[in-house]
């Protein structure tokens, strides 16, 4: 990997200092929920509060709207189908990373006539908003007027609440299940370094849920040793959402599983990855601040909550499938084929988006809805609610 600046590591290592005092002020030991909130949304100082590039050909990880605006332009598909049978709907994109989702949804709605009243960004990273503010007054200037920029979820609300890779940024918990015991995975420092450090669950809420998946992840009840997220931020970010939406859709689009697959005896060190210059790994201790540390999504159980809060389940399929319902064929096929040029980097692209060897499988496409019953045309083929 390449290494970092001087600059770059002095930064570094200014987070692990900050999370070496919290760990020693908390009686030499946190919870990984709390290591890695620290790690990336400690005011600025985390990975996501920081200034630096994390997005792209110069950060760390390519998300979709980074590799084409043919994600976004598709997209949009799905929700122009979603907003005509509202009367009046906004649209609400959680974590907008660069802001290139946001610009090509609404550069294309307009090109429709079918721009919503106003398109709400609710951004935890002040360096990010920036950034996202910058690109939208740059290349959609007569459309900022109805952008807004949030602090907090609006309550209520109706329309389309629209996240891409943001669930598999919240912070986890680590659980160990170990013959008969459950404990959770903290951090404690030792030896000038950070270390692993298992505990009783002390937490109700995490230990009632760590108890419920004790039968997936070991329905024989044989002697094991496995690790593996719980992640209770999702849960309570569902339940936000769902108390919030009046009438409407929640659309999410991240890398994970259903519970057979996420919790499958051969992951039995979890699912935890980490994103340092375009190289994956799983050392969530290498370069404290300079990386993304991330987890796969438990579908099911965002399922689960979101059910039990309300929300119906209106489909869930691969990345590939709902791209490929949703007309991005269609969408290539706009651009001649002569026009070598500009057509091979598209569909470069395309691939990328939809190959199973790259995001078509890995990444899932999920629906809830509240007082809305029309079928969404991203799911009319491939739907795998049943793996749910």
């Amino acid at each position: 990997m390449l290494s970092p600046s001087e600059t770059a590591l002095t930064h570094s290592r200014s987070v692990q200092a900050m999370i070496r005092e919290k760990i020693l002020a908390a009686n030499h030991w946190i919870s990984f929920e709390d290591y890695m909130n620290l790690a990336l949304y400690a005011p600025g100082m985390g990975y996501y509060s920081s200034g630096a590039a994390k997005l792209g050909s110069a950060g760390d990880f390519v998300t979709a709207p980074e590799i084409s605006p043919l994600f976004g332009c598709t997209l949009v598909r799905q929700l122009k189908q979603i907003l005509q049978h509202m009367a009046q709907a906004d649209i609400l994109e959680f974590g907008a990373g660069s802001g290139k989702l946001a610009r090509d949804i609404l550069l294309e709605l307009e090109k429709s006539a079918a721009l919503p009243r106003k398109y709400y960004i609710l951004e935890v990273s002040p360096d990010l908003r920036q950034r996202q503010q910058k690109l939208l007054a740059n290349e959609a200037p007569h459309l900022i007027h109805r952008i807004e920029w949030l602090d907090q979820l609006p309550d209520p609300f109706t329309g389309i609440m629209l996240a891409n890779e943001v669930l598999d940024a919240m912070p986890v918990h680590l659980v160990r299940w170990h013959n008969d015991a459950v404990l959770e995975r903290g951090v404690t420092w030792q030896d000038d370094r950070f270390a692993w450090q298992d505990r009783a669950i002390e937490d109700k809420e995490l230990f009632d849920s760590a108890d419920q998946l004790t039968a997936a992840i070991n329905p024989d009840h044989e002697s094991i040793d496995y690790v593996s997220e719980i992640n209770l931020t999702a849960m309570h970010f569902m339940r936000s959402l769902a108390s919030a939406l009046q009438q409407g859709i929640l659309l999410f689009i991240d890398y994970g599983f259903g519970r057979s697959e996420y919790y499958h005896p051969q992951r039995n060190q979890g699912t935890l990855m980490c994103h340092y210059r375009h190289h994956a790994h799983d050392d969530p201790f290498y370069l404290p601040g300079l990386q993304d540390i991330t987890s796969h999504v438990d579908f099911s159980t965002l399922t689960q909550v979101a059910e039990n809060s309300g929300l119906e389940l209106l489909g869930y399929t691969t990345q590939a499938y709902f791209l490929l319902n949703c007309g991005i064929t269609d969408m290539l096929a706009q651009t001649s084929t002569e026009d070598i040029h500009r057509y091979l980097p598209q569909s470069n692209q395309l691939q990328k988006l939809v190959s199973p060897a790259e995001m078509g499988e890995l990444f899932k496409v999920i629906a809830f809805g509240k007082n809305f019953s029309e079928p969404l045309s991203g799911f009319s083929t491939g739907d795998m609610s049943r793996l749910l």
